[in-house]
Formats: structure tokens, sequence, C-alpha cells
């Protein structure tokens, strides 16, 4: 099995964090036992986190246990820093892609890792994109938006297709949830509620905006958490782009016919859901993705796909991994 979606968070002292941005870059707390943690920023608590997080070997571990040949690492989204100075950002997610491929080293056949940019500025993001793959990432994971800028801003576009022309894939993820302080404060709304919502507006964002008619075919670029709410409510969106022209005016087809330029992962948890997916957009476009090592991620990694009674041997093959092979080149 190739598991494209689970996250990694690197050793920061709380030193290291005050000199690269203080206040505002997190670190790494982890408790006397070597067990547990808790990622900060600054001195308050963000996550509670377990030593699959930041260590290579245990990871190998967890790996061994479910099955998994190879597993794709990214950063946890709260190392991002878009809201950061653009250089500060930079010389960060510089660091963060030498602290992946450290991470990586423990077994370089086995953990790959994709790679972090400034994406609040287009040109460092080109640039250390392109740096860290020569370096030996396998893509690039950016967020669904950058500030107020969805993914049909000019410069995400720019970046898009700079990815497209260099063959860099791109893992989108939601994070920095709509909603407010005073919204969704309760029973995890915000990762149950506006996390699938932020995922289904980066898609819908590039398919409404007709950013997908000027990005080349050649981009490669997969959603988090089976794109969100996209599949389910993909029907909606072609009806108001067939009866209403302020939805369709930058839009020349109708927005299903270009779900199939979209990957998502496989992290919907229900065999209907999952269905409903591979439906909408292709067996050869959904990837096995466990959102590991965190508690709203799948506990036991594949399971869904490999109990899925409608899908044929060869189809459950393609998303446990053929189709990962040939997204990420592996």
């Amino acid at each position: 099995m190739i598991d494209i979606h689970s996250h990694f968070f690197p050793c920061i002292s709380a030193a290291t964090a005050e000199a690269a941005n203080p206040g505002r870059a997190p670190w790494l707390r982890i408790d006397d036992d070597g067990e547990i943690g808790q990622i900060m920023v600054g001195d308050k608590p963000f996550r509670p986190v377990y030593r699959s997080l930041w260590d290579p070997q245990f990871r190998l571990q967890e790996m061994d246990q479910h099955g998994i040949d190879i597993q794709v690492n990214c950063a946890t989204p709260i190392m991002f820093g878009y809201a950061w100075d653009a250089q500060l950002a930079a010389d960060w997610a510089a660091r963060m892609n030498e602290e992946a491929l450290a991470f990586a080293a423990a077994d370089p056949r086995r953990l790959k890792v994709l790679s972090q940019v400034p994406l609040q500025d287009v040109k460092l993001a080109c640039a250390e994109a392109s740096r860290a793959q020569k370096a030996g990432c396998i893509g690039v994971q950016i967020g669904n938006h950058a500030g107020d800028r969805d993914l049909d801003h000019p410069d995400m576009v720019d970046f898009l297709i700079h990815c497209a022309n260099e063959g860099i894939p791109v893992f989108v993820h939601p994070w920095d949830m709509m909603g407010g302080k005073e919204r969704m404060r309760q029973w995890m709304l915000p990762w149950l509620v506006a996390m699938p919502a932020e995922t289904q507006l980066g898609m819908l964002s590039l398919i409404l905006s007709g950013a997908l008619e000027r990005i080349p075919e050649s981009l490669k670029i997969c959603f988090a958490h089976g794109g969100g709410s996209f599949a389910y409510t993909l029907g909606r969106v072609d009806n108001a782009w067939r009866h209403r022209d302020i939805v369709r005016q930058d839009c020349p087809r109708p927005p299903s016919e270009y779900a199939r330029r979209l990957y998502v992962d496989s992290a919907v948890f229900d065999e209907g859901a999952l269905k409903l997916l591979v439906d909408v957009m292709g067996v050869g476009h959904v990837m096995l993705g466990s959102d590991q090592p965190f508690p709203l991620g799948e506990q036991e990694v594949g399971a869904l796909v490999r109990g899925a009674g409608f899908l044929s041997a060869p189809q459950r093959d393609r998303i446990l991994g053929a189709n990962a092979v040939e997204f990420f080149g592996l």
C-alpha cells in the first residue's frame, strides 16, 4: 500500500521557534517519557500529539503494523507561515523542507516527503518548490488559500502553472478554516464542517473561475479528505451553472466536466461516500490517504478501500497504490 496523506512535525525547540519568528513559529514540547507531546505556538498549546509525528523509526514500525509500503509525509499545516513576512516564511520553508528530508532519510525507499512554500509570495514559492524538488521532495503541499487569496487568484494560478511546467505534483490541504472565533467553537466543528467546505472552495475556485482552462492539463493536483464536500454537492453546482449566468460566466463547460482534472485521497471513512467519490472522480483519480498520525485519520489504514465491496480487485489495487505511483512518479 502507498499512503499519500500523512503528516510530520520536526523536533523544533522553543528557542528555535522564537529565533525564527517570535510568538508565531510553532514548536514541539515533548514530555519526559518521549511518547507524547504538544505542538505549541508561543506559550499556548495547539494540539496534543504522539511520537509517530516526529520519530521516523517509530513511524516505520507503525507502517509495518498497517502493511504500508510507502508513505508520503507533509508538514502539519500550522507550519505554513503564510501570514508572516514573505522572506521569513521562505527561510522557514527551506528549513522545514530540510527537516522533512531528514525525516525521510530514516528509510528513503519507504518515507517520501512533500515540500512547503511561502505561498504569500509567488516568486519565492516557485523558487522553493523547485529547489526542494531537486533536493529530494516528490511534490509540494499547499494550503487551499493564503489569507484572502483562494486558488483562483492570479498568483495562485501562476504557482500552479509553474508546478505543471516543472512536473511538481501538488497536494492541497485545507487550513485556517472559515467561521471566525465566535462560531463553531465546540465539538471540533471547524474540522468537521469548515474543513470540508474549505476543500470544496479550493476545487470550485479553480473550476468556476476558468483557471483550469489556463493551467496546463499536465498539472497533477490532489485534494485532501476526499475533496471535502465537493463530490456530494457537485450536482447542485452543475444545476446552478445551467440556470444562473453568473455561475457560468467564467466557466465554459459544466463543472462536472472538470472533476477528472483533479485527484483526491480516500479519507472519507464510509463505503457509500467512497463509492460516490469513485463515481464522480473516476477510480484512477482516488488515492489511499490516511491523515495519520492524527485522531481524525483512518485508524486501520486501508481498511475502507480493502473492504469496499463495489470495487473490483484491479480497482482496489489502483486506489491502494498504482494511482500514487503514476501521480508522484514513484
